[in-house]
């Protein structure tokens, strides 16, 4: 695909990498390709709604697009993600009443609707705010909306992050090359570390309740800590790595977010495509931080609320919201919601009280029900020591070496990123890391691969 699209001219490169988004999502959806399609479609044709509105002054037209464009995105959205969720939650409570059970036909999720529709609605508000110009060529914008390196799991690319480069990007060697080696260093860290700790994490889970002791419960929970970084952060440095290869410069989606002085600092650095469009999308023209001490607090609450959710249906995710939300809340009445390592007395102390709380948040994360969760939490802090107990046996020397080694993440300098080092730096230690990644580590993804140990990624399910 690659040779191809370097011996396409120019002008139908475009053509090129749409119809290779759209053969790639048709290889993983099938049938719901449909629903991409109709996301396109629609938020094309209000994209020139809105402009039409902004070149006529017309306010009607503005808000009429983005509603629109907001009842269509969310509409996909809901109906395909959160149907199952409202009817069993429905037919729970008539329970309680005697009612009749709602007969359901269980609806399949489309890989990737979360972040396709949140990407096509931001094209719409950013064309009524005047951040970008509706994008004539129906073919850039389509593309813009399935580009397939980052179709299925991010990072959420903005409209006014990307248009420039739709219409017009250079190609250049230097960026082949960084994008190769970015792409390579996310196919090691979701191959061999995000692998290995989820063997162990998945183990963990799979036991009888009555089988896990603390020690096996707090291994487990820092395997899938390990694992959910390294699987998404892998998957985004994959997915900038083959947009740079294309010369598209996607948005950075994780800072180090292990190396947070503060939860308020820990998603300035997870997820950061998905924080920034709640950011300004909901949270600013809601009044942001900018309103009374009380709304503030509530926007806060709404905003993660709303994080929780966009992430599954099911009510950890909500819990997990809140929860976040919660210590957000407590962090900015007691001022420690900073992300300046030089503003707190003790930063390791703080990374460390962080990083806990971070933990124990997935803890409902990994969970599929909160009974679940709850047992996880008796599990964690019952103290009664008695080994790794049934754990044992199944824990493979090297897997935990890996998951040791995906540990090391935590005592990295607060601002180092490893995946913008390797494939930028041009000092000694990035060369030899460079040259140590393709003749090493990429190998031995590669046979890890092969032989069937590869899983999915985690977020492909949200």
């Amino acid at each position: 695909m690659v040779v191809l699209y370097y011996v396409t001219p120019r002008p139908l490169k475009n053509s090129l990498l749409l119809l290779a988004s759209l053969l790639f999502y048709v290889w993983g959806a099938g049938v719901f390709t449909s629903l991409l399609l109709i996301a396109i479609i629609s938020n094309y044709g209000l994209g020139w709604l809105v402009h039409a509105g902004r070149e006529r002054h017309s306010v009607v037209l503005k808000h009429l697009g983005v509603c629109l464009s907001v009842l269509v995105s969310l509409g996909i959205l809901g109906y395909f993600k959160y149907a199952n969720f409202l009817i069993d939650a429905v037919n729970q409570f008539g329970g309680y009443f005697g009612t009749a059970e709602m007969v359901w036909s269980r609806i399949v999720l489309p890989i990737g609707i979360s972040f396709f529709t949140f990407q096509s609605m931001s094209y719409v508000i950013d064309v009524s705010r005047g951040t970008s110009k509706a994008m004539r060529n129906p073919i850039d914008f389509a593309l813009y909306v399935s580009f397939f390196p980052q179709l299925i799991a991010g990072p959420i690319v903005r409209f006014h992050e990307i248009d420039g480069q739709i219409i017009k990007r250079n190609e250049r060697w230097d960026d082949f090359c960084e994008g190769t080696i970015r792409f390579t260093w996310g196919l090691v860290k979701k191959v061999v570390i995000a692998d290995a700790a989820g063997a162990i994490a998945v183990r963990v889970l799979d036991m009888p309740f009555e089988d896990v002791t603390t020690e096996a419960a707090w291994i487990g929970l820092f395997a899938y800590t390990i694992q959910i970084y390294f699987d998404f952060s892998g998957y985004s440095d994959m997915a900038i790595g083959l947009g740079r290869m294309f010369g598209f410069k996607l948005p950075e989606n994780f800072r180090r977010p292990y190396a947070a002085i503060s939860c308020t600092d820990f998603w300035r650095r997870w997820h950061i495509t998905l924080s920034a469009w709640f950011r300004d999308y909901v949270y600013f023209p809601m009044g942001g931080s900018r309103a009374s001490r009380g709304r503030t607090i509530f926007n806060l609450l709404f905003l993660f609320l709303l994080v929780g959710i966009w992430h599954g249906a099911n009510w950890t995710f909500v819990v997990w919201g809140v929860y976040n939300g919660v210590i957000m809340v407590i962090e900015r009445i007691a001022g420690w919601a900073t992300d300046d390592p030089t503003s707190v007395r003790n930063p390791v102390l703080q990374r460390a009280v962080t990083f806990m709380l971070v933990m124990l948040g997935w803890t409902i994360f990994m969970c599929p029900s909160l009974d679940q969760a709850g047992e996880y939490y008796a599990r964690l802090f019952d103290f009664s020591f008695h080994g790794l107990g049934e754990l044992e046996p199944w824990i493979a020397p090297e897997n935990m070496v890996l998951l040791l080694i995906g540990g090391l993440t935590l005592f990295l300098p607060h601002d180092f990123q490893g995946g913008i080092w390797i494939a930028t730096s041009r000092s000694r230690g990035a060369m030899a890391a460079r040259l140590a990644l393709v003749t090493l580590a990429l190998p031995w993804s590669i046979l890890l691969a092969i032989s069937g140990t590869f899983s999915p990624f985690i977020y492909f399910q949200f």
